[in-house]
């Protein structure tokens, strides 16, 4: 998975993408960071805030955020992993909008969040985010497994169903967030069963 692209996407395409802290200082400080985070990211993914605030993991009620969502028509969230200082998303463009847009929108107001909650200044994230683009079957089971192991091969957790800042438990337990598309990763693993067999086998030693 070296094949990093920064800038093209195409419809259809599917993508690992990340990113990390500036300096590699954390980007989520509390609950409500990484709540903000995925509040802000569903609102780019086209949903309503009525439909967000519905789930009450992500909730945030009295948010004033203002953010144009870009169609609930344009993009499909597979996957996710907000770590401390990081985060990984498995995101799938179905139009022609780019997900490099998508990420910017997300980035730049999360970081307008961080700078007006913590009183700080200057860039949130370090340089352009990350794209490593999925082109087979075996890749996308990769990077989920990568995804969702993550905070486990942190040494945050244990167990991938620890940590709640991954999408591990929408497909693995009852959870089931609007903002998390399960159909191709399932699809892909066959059933929960083997999703949760072969992402426990996952050796969480490598690295990308």
């Amino acid at each position: 998975m070296n094949n990093r692209d920064y800038k093209k996407f195409n419809s259809g395409s599917i993508a690992h993408i990340y990113n990390r802290g500036n300096n590699k200082k954390k980007i989520f400080f509390d609950k409500q960071d990484y709540k903000a985070f995925l509040f802000r990211l569903g609102l780019c993914l086209g949903f309503t805030e009525e439909e967000i605030n519905k789930e009450i993991f992500i909730a945030m009620p009295y948010s004033r955020i203002r953010i144009t969502g870009m169609g609930k028509n344009n993009f499909k969230l597979h996957a996710f992993s907000l770590m401390p200082n990081h985060f990984h998303l498995l995101i799938e463009q179905i139009e022609d909008v780019p997900i490099s847009k998508l990420i910017s929108k997300v980035c730049a107001s999360y970081s307008k969040y961080i700078n007006k909650k913590y009183d700080s200044v200057g860039h949130t994230f370090q340089d352009c985010f990350k794209s490593v683009p999925i082109e087979n079957n075996p890749q996308l089971m990769w990077a989920s497994a990568y995804i969702h192991t993550n905070a486990v091969k942190d040494g945050l957790v244990k167990h991938p169903a620890e940590y709640l800042w991954s999408s591990y438990n929408d497909y693995a337990s009852d959870r089931n967030l609007i903002i998390v598309n399960k159909e191709l990763l399932i699809g892909t693993f066959g059933d929960k069963k083997n999703f949760i067999e072969q992402t426990l086998n996952f050796d969480v030693k490598e690295t990308l």
